[in-house]
Formats: C-alpha cells, sequence, structure tokens
C-alpha cells in the first residue's frame, strides 16, 4: 500500500504542476488529461463535458486515441458517461463480456474494448462532465489500484481548474467539407515501391483549425498535397463538399485549386519583379470573388510595406505575404505546403485533431 500511496501523491503532484504551468484552460485540461493517461496506465481517454447553456448533454471536449469522437454525444443518465455524470459514481468495468451490454462502448467502435473505467470529473461545487478510460497499453484489463488514480487525479484536476474561468462553448462541427477514406500512396522508384500512406482516413469540418503532427518522413505532406489538390491518391476516395475527386482530370483538379484552395508555401513562391501588393493582386484577378488586397496585408501587419519587393523585406515578412496571398482569395480551405525543391517524396500521417499534443 505504501508503494501505491506513493504513485498516487506523485501523479497528484504531476496534474497540479501541468495546471500551474498551463497558459490556458484548454493547455491545462489537455495536460490534465494527457497527465492522468500517463500515470494510471490507460490507452485512450475521453473527457467528455456537459453542454450547461443546452440540455446539458455532454460533448467530447478533448480525448487520446484512434477514434474520431467529434460527432458523438451523451445524455444524462444514458450509457456509462451518462450515468457517471448524472449519479457522481465511478463505474469499473474490467471484463469483455461486461463490455457488450454497455452503451458507452461504442464510441470506440473501429477498436476492440477489453476494459473501461469512468470517473466523474467534479469539483466541490460543479459537475463538469465524466473521464472516459479505455483498455491498458497491453489491452488487458484496469486494476482496482490504476482505476483508484484515475478517480482521484480526475477529482484533484477539477478542483484545481474550478476558479479558472468556465469551459468554452462546446464546438458544434459544420458540414464536412472535406472527406477522405481509406487514402494510400506509393510512390516507385525502379523495384523499389514505397507506401507512404497506407490508408487514411479523415474529415475536415468547416471551421475547424486542424493540424497535422507527425515526424519527419512520415507523410505529413504528401496527404496535404493529395487534400491541395497537388496531388492524387493511389487508391482511396476524396470528396470535397460532396463531389468526388478520386478520379479527377488534371483540369479539374486546377479548377479546384484555384477556387477553393489557399496555398501558404514554405519558400514563399513570390514574384520578385513584383510589389507585396502587386503579388497579391495577381492572385486576386484569378478568382470570381476575391478580398481586397490591401484589406488582406492589413490583416498579416504589412500595409505600410505593400511596395516593397520581396528582396526588401525580411523571410518572415516574406512569409506573412505568402499568407495575405492565401487569404486574397477567400478560399473554403488554407494548407500550407513544402517547397517543390526540397520535398523528399517521403510524407502523410494522421491528423493531430485531439489525438495528439
Amino acid at each position: 500500500m505504501e508503494n501505491s500511496a506513493l504513485h498516487i501523491y506523485k501523479a497528484i503532484g504531476a496534474v497540479q504542476n501541468v495546471i500551474s504551468n498551463a497558459q490556458t484552460l484548454d493547455e491545462a485540461i489537455q495536460g490534465c488529461l494527457k497527465t492522468i493517461v500517463e500515470n494510471a496506465g490507460a490507452d485512450s481517454a475521453a473527457l467528455w463535458y456537459a453542454d450547461k447553456a443546452g440540455d446539458g448533454t455532454l460533448h467530447p471536449y478533448f480525448w487520446i486515441g484512434p477514434v474520431d469522437l467529434t460527432r458523438r454525444a451523451h445524455v444524462p443518465g444514458d450509457g456509462a458517461v451518462g450515468r457517471v455524470f448524472e449519479s457522481q459514481k465511478t463505474e469499473r468495468i474490467f471484463e469483455f463480456d461486461a463490455l457488450q451490454d454497455v452503451e458507452t462502448a461504442i464510441d470506440f467502435k473501429g477498436m476492440e474494448v477489453a476494459s473501461m473505467v469512468c470517473v466523474p470529473f467534479s469539483s466541490n461545487t460543479s459537475n463538469i462532465g465524466t473521464i472516459q478510460f479505455v483498455n491498458t497499453p497491453e489491452s488487458g484489463p484496469f486494476t482496482d489500484e490504476g482505476a483508484d488514480v484515475m478517480e482521484i487525479m480526475a477529482m484533484m484536476a477539477a478542483i484545481a481548474l474550478e476558479e479558472n474561468e468556465s469551459l468554452a462553448e462546446p464546438w458544434q462541427p459544420g458540414e464536412v467539407v472535406m472527406e477522405l477514406r481509406d487514402i494510400t500512396r506509393e510512390f516507385q522508384n525502379g523495384d523499389v515501391v514505397t507506401k507512404v500512406l497506407k490508408g487514411v482516413n479523415l474529415d475536415v469540418y468547416e471551421g475547424e483549425f486542424l493540424v497535422l503532427l507527425g515526424e519527419s518522413g512520415c507523410g505529413k505532406s504528401t496527404l496535404l498535397n493529395i487534400i491541395g489538390g497537388m496531388d492524387s491518391a493511389t487508391s482511396g476516395t476524396f470528396h470535397y463538399l460532396g463531389k468526388d475527386l478520386s478520379s479527377a482530370s488534371q483540369d479539374e483538379l486546377t479548377d479546384f485549386r484555384r477556387d477553393n484552395i489557399g496555398f501558404i508555401f514554405q519558400s514563399y513562391n513570390l514574384m520578385p519583379n513584383l510589389t507585396a501588393l502587386q503579388n497579391l493582386k495577381l492572385i486576386a484577378e484569378l478568382v470570381k470573388e476575391p478580398m481586397d488586397a490591401d484589406e488582406a496585408l492589413e490583416i498579416v501587419g504589412l500595409e505600410e510595406r505593400k511596395k516593397n519587393y520581396p528582396s526588401q523585406m525580411s523571410g518572415g515578412q516574406q512569409q506573412r505575404v505568402s499568407i495575405a496571398r492565401a487569404l486574397v482569395k477567400n478560399p473554403k480551405i488554407i494548407t500550407p505546403l513544402p517547397s517543390r525543391s526540397s520535398r523528399s517524396w517521403k510524407r502523410s500521417s494522421r491528423p493531430a485533431r485531439p489525438w495528439s499534443w
């Protein structure tokens, strides 16, 4: 028991340290969940919070794992997540067979759920939501000691956050702008075939700020090139606003890029013989409803440099002109792209939406 108590003590200290060093409430909550997962020995987890401004429905605030929970929700009292929120009592389900009757298990459809623990995320005065833990890293059952750590750390995190600002309004995803299913990309060099993308599934929602996070060479840029219409997948489907672009011709991809995508290139790709303003106006002439070029430069703080040529600006200023050039198109999607001269044809991974940090 001494070792168990010491473990819990260190775990609580780790949570308090995360909160004290966080700059924002989002950072504090995400850091807390990650720390609890690491200390409690869980493989996947989700923080469900109650929409106090609406009907109290529990929405995913932050999650760790391989399943996209964006459009999932729980009604208080229904399923393990809803029951724990309403009763404020932890549910520990360690056996696989017992999970077959638990509605919450469908949230992690696509992965085998061997065991699950749901704990209240509440302080002394406020019921914030429920934290759901699924599976150990070895896919074995949780232990009572691990569940104790989850419960105590969740309670301490909620208390430590109590005096902070209230949670932001839940993000309600808009329409699906882009839908990628089972995307693969292979590159052949002689007899050698390199598989870069191996079945990527991704939905991009209207109004979403999405980050791709991964080590060098994992394929991030390959996926961005496919999303931007600069490259085509080897297999899989790619829909944009419901239109299938999986087998689009080069002319169709050109129209798609021109009318819908704003590119920010790593190497800027500005026209050297045009001023910053002229670089923007050149692009504005190619699209149907452009933003005012002067307004776009003002947004990036370069209105006073609009008559400067790229050679008269620093690298950071040239990058801001590149950003303004993407904005002036009024695109549906803005995406960064690497320099064509430096790409290595090793590119894209799963999106990092809340799964990575």
